[in-house]
């Protein structure tokens, strides 16, 4: 493997093409596939060079690194990928799959003979486009000089969690901090909204919050997101209504009740049916109200 692998990212949404330009600037060979074309195809001014499948854009890659839409898509790419993998290139996967998702790619990426890493990553558009995500990663001590470059072009920080991906170690802690996300960015929209049902200046309410233990950085981000107006998507609401119902049903699954995720769930469902959904996850705010 050259010092700077070449890298095949599957999915050019907002995370995916973020990492593909940061992976360009730092020296890869990258090779992108997008179902829909024309966001592999705007990459190429960075230097990535756009393919028409996914086999097409794995073949000859020592690192196949998966951001798509949720683990059937990932599935679903992976598979189209068969005849262009080669055993022993890493597969990078940062999807945000849930954790029934992972096993199925695991036995995928061991038929193929491919090095499974199960790496989401935290973060949205801000850190993507400057190359300071969090990855949370697990996967073998054989896959970590191989990613040294493509984690750094991506994030700022790893942290390497288990030595085997396929019992989905990262995945379960990417679950339990987009829980924490998405009750912060759903407490932020509340407060917004009941501010303006009892005609309080929401700027006070951000001034009595700032500098105390109940201020946070989200706070201020998304309520600015919601006095401006502005919700160009960092995080959609509907990828946000997604992860909400993988949260839930993973607690589910263990016995565990989650009241808050579930209303979550339901916030972002209201959103996306009155039209917000691929505006940010600020934009949850909507549903507190009619129409």
């Amino acid at each position: 493997m050259t010092e700077r692998p070449t890298v095949a990212v599957l999915g050019a949404g907002i995370m995916g093409a973020a990492m593909a330009r940061n992976l360009c600037r730092t020296g890869h060979d990258v090779r992108v596939w997008n179902r829909t074309p024309a966001k592999a195809e705007a990459l190429a001014a960075d230097g990535a060079t756009p393919a028409a499948t996914p086999a097409e854009a794995v073949t000859g890659a020592d690192v196949i690194l998966t951001m798509l839409y949720d683990g059937p898509a990932v599935l679903e790419a992976m598979t189209a990928a068969s005849p262009g993998l080669r055993p022993g290139a890493v597969w990078l996967q940062s999807t945000t799959t849930g954790v029934e998702a992972v096993a199925p790619l695991a036995d995928l990426a061991r038929h193929h003979g491919l090095v499974f890493v199960d790496a989401p990553v935290l973060g949205t558009r801000a850190p993507a486009e400057s190359g300071d995500l969090l990855i949370l990663a697990a996967g073998p001590e054989q896959a970590r000089a191989p990613l040294a470059t493509v984690l750094d072009a991506v994030g700022n920080r790893t942290v390497w969690l288990a030595e085997d991906g396929s019992t989905g170690a990262a995945s379960r802690l990417k679950l339990v901090c987009n829980g924490w996300v998405l009750t912060l960015t759903n407490g932020a929209a509340e407060a917004m909204a009941l501010a303006r049902g009892l005609d309080v200046d929401p700027r006070h309410f951000l001034d009595a919050m700032a500098g105390g233990a109940l201020d946070c950085g989200y706070l201020h981000a998304k309520s600015a997101a919601i006095l401006n107006e502005d919700y160009t998507p960092s995080f959609s609401v509907t990828t946000a209504a997604k992860d909400a119902r993988l949260i839930v049903a993973a607690g589910a699954a263990q016995g565990v009740r989650l009241d808050l995720a579930s209303a979550a769930a339901e916030r972002f469902r209201r959103a996306e049916e009155q039209g917000h959904g691929e505006e940010d996850m600020a934009a949850t705010y909507f549903a507190s109200f009619d129409g």
